[in-house]
């Protein structure tokens, strides 16, 4: 039985770490493994493809299409580590495999943080239209490298629980519809499989904290194009671990579901009869808020009435850092709704400086009670 966690602390990339990773920090590590430019992004920044191993088989593997998803890019480098380890089983996957990696796909996005390219565009609704340059890269090294398999690797938000447990979806997986139908053929069959086999494992290690993406048909994805186009994709989701807004922990858990799953194709013949128990991983919900406060007690215009209230950070590129900035989200309706976070006021008074109710979308700045403040969504006394 493999220590994948172990595995992990001896190589993972110690340089990079964070939400906010640009080109600048990758760079030196890219040139390290002899990466080659193929091609520039809207604002001139250079992509980056790395190769490795001589196999037969072939996995391509990109990050960062969105700019502000950058925990699969942190993990590709851990796995970018495994794969330069020299331990036997390394240089037997070197062998059996050829890996074709894009760690920044965007880099004009990961720079700003932004989830769209510098023309603001989605670049993951851009596959079949092609208008941009970065999507254009991505193609050609689809056409020219003819994988056996993709992974789509991608960040989600913390809103997601896996079902409706209370749980966070701390990673979420889909295999990707071929067509408007979501029919099952053998390459689908195929991303189902491996999928499976990356749940199994991270089932002993965060039980209940992985779902599955909703499946609807989109040929301006790229999941779905590169399904349509007969080659096995997997879309990974980093979601979130309790206390893990840097995504450190959850780093973690995606360089395992990657090792894990190219471990499966490596040493089984895929089968193609897995489609239930890939149904059976819960579906993702939109169910979870950053912080909720419970049983508060408001006073307006004079009429005293007791709801509860939901807060979600908003991250905020400061001086190459991210900042999280705690915002009023929904109030009263939150009987299907759990919070990473949760504060049972027990009928309490609320209030600060301008109200004594809370406002969508202020600042999460409040007291409740005659002791206790919340700063930034944050308890602070």
């Amino acid at each position: 039985m493999r220590d994948y966690t172990n595995l992990f602390q001896e190589n993972k990339e110690e340089s990079i770490s964070g939400r906010y990773i640009a080109l600048q920090h990758i760079e030196p590590l890219l040139k390290k493994y002899n990466a080659k430019i193929i091609g520039s992004s809207v604002l001139d920044k250079p992509i980056y493809k790395l190769e490795i191993g001589k196999g037969k088989t072939k996995i391509l593997m990109w990050s960062q299409m969105h700019g502000n998803e950058s925990t699969t890019t942190k993990a590709l480098f851990d796995f970018i580590n495994y794969l330069h380890s020299n331990s036997p089983e390394s240089k037997a996957l070197l062998e059996y495999f050829t890996f074709c990696l894009l760690p920044m796909l965007n880099p004009d996005g990961a720079a700003a943080y932004t989830r769209e390219n510098a023309n603001e565009i989605d670049l993951n609704r851009d596959a079949k239209d092609l208008s941009q340059p970065e999507s254009k890269v991505l193609r050609s090294v689809f056409d020219v490298f003819q994988p056996d398999y993709c992974y789509n690797l991608h960040d989600q938000r913390t809103i997601y629980g896996a079902g409706t447990t209370g749980k966070p979806a701390t990673v979420s997986f889909l295999a990707p519809a071929f067509d408007e139908d979501r029919n099952w053929n053998v390459n689908r069959k195929k991303a189902a499989a491996i999928i499976v086999a990356m749940n199994n494992e991270l089932q002993k290690l965060i039980p209940g904290q992985v779902g599955r993406y909703d499946d609807s048909f989109n040929i301006n994805c790229v999941g779905d194009t590169f399904q349509f186009l007969n080659v096995p994709t997997v879309l990974f989701e980093a979601g979130h671990f309790p206390n893990d807004y840097e995504r450190e922990i959850t780093r973690k858990y995606i360089f395992i579901a990657i090792l894990s799953g190219i471990q499966y194709v490596y040493e089984n013949d895929i089968v193609c009869n897995e489609i239930e128990d890939y149904l059976r991983i819960s579906q993702n919900n939109v169910n979870f808020h950053d912080f909720v406060c419970k049983n508060v007690n408001i006073d307006y215009d004079s009429n005293k009435k007791c709801l509860n209230f939901a807060v979600h950070y908003k991250e905020v590129l400061q001086q190459d850092k991210i900042k999280f900035e705690a915002y009023i989200s929904q109030i009263d309706n939150l009987d299907d709704y759990f919070g990473h976070k949760e504060f049972d006021a027990n009928g309490a008074a609320y209030f600060n400086e301008q109200n004594n109710f809370p406002i969508m979308d202020e600042k999460a700045d409040f007291s409740i009670g005659n002791h206790i403040k919340f700063v930034n969504g944050i308890l602070i006394c």
